[in-house]
């Protein structure tokens, strides 16, 4: 089984996944990737005006595969 590395980038902050994931294929790499993302999202608490965060997956290779990004922007008005 393939294993697939996810990092995370917080726009300052690079936390690169030193362990990975064994995964099927590159879909289920997506699917998990897109719920860790999705917990970032879940814990945006700070009344920041914007923050953007990028998923990387890297295949054992060290290639990456893949990106997602997520950006929190607040406009007031």
């Amino acid at each position: 089984m393939p294993r697939y590395f996810i990092d995370l980038h917080d726009g300052a902050n690079l936390i690169r996944d030193r362990d990975g994931f064994d995964l099927p294929d590159l879909a289920a790499a997506r699917a998990k990737a897109v719920r860790l993302l999705t917990r970032v999202a879940q814990g945006l608490t700070d009344p920041v005006q914007r923050q953007d965060y990028v998923i990387a997956v890297r295949d054992e290779e060290g290639a990456v595969r893949l990106r997602l990004r997520l950006s929190y922007d607040v406009e007031t008005g």
